[in-house]
């Protein structure tokens, strides 16, 4: 059952290493490797958060913003890359059996795509995010871009 505090693991520091294919909808155009490093806050007594990426290899930085929908129990994953200054269409879904899955509908390259995140291996020290486009509805996806968060080394 999804809650509130799904997104507690997530609140602090985080250095992240980016791994994503060149081109999002071709699983053979080849992948390319960066770091970053995010930032999140929780609001709303936890039932919200908002997160920073700074991505000095793409030249940008990205912003999430989750939202608990205490009504339905889901939670919207709103995208916005300081790029554009927009926001992407949400993504919507829960966590359940220690993982997180997430989807919406969006456009990539002019093309209609539905969208999945899935958060996994969540720990106090870590977590996985990974992001995959589907041009079929969902028969079939491309894992496009993901993200191995690790709590930064003390000094």
């Amino acid at each position: 059952m999804s809650s509130p505090r799904d997104f507690d693991f997530l609140h602090g520091e985080w250095e992240v290493v980016n791994r994503r294919l060149t081109d999002f909808l071709r699983p053979g155009s080849g992948w390319e490797e960066f770091t970053g490093v995010s930032r999140c806050w929780p609001l709303f007594d936890g039932a919200a958060n908002v997160d920073e990426i700074d991505m000095p290899y793409l030249g940008s930085k990205g912003l999430t913003l989750r939202l608990f929908d205490r009504e339905t129990e889901l939670w919207s994953l709103n995208w916005s890359s300081s790029r554009s200054g927009k926001l992407f269409p949400p993504v919507t879904g829960r966590f359940e059996s220690g993982g997180g899955e997430f989807y919406g509908d969006d456009t990539h390259d002019g093309k209609e795509v539905r969208v999945r995140f899935v958060w996994s291996g969540v720990s106090a020290s870590g977590a996985r995010w990974e992001q995959a486009f589907s041009v079929d509805d969902g028969a079939s996806w491309v894992t496009n871009w993901t993200m191995d968060f690790t709590r930064p080394q003390a000094s």
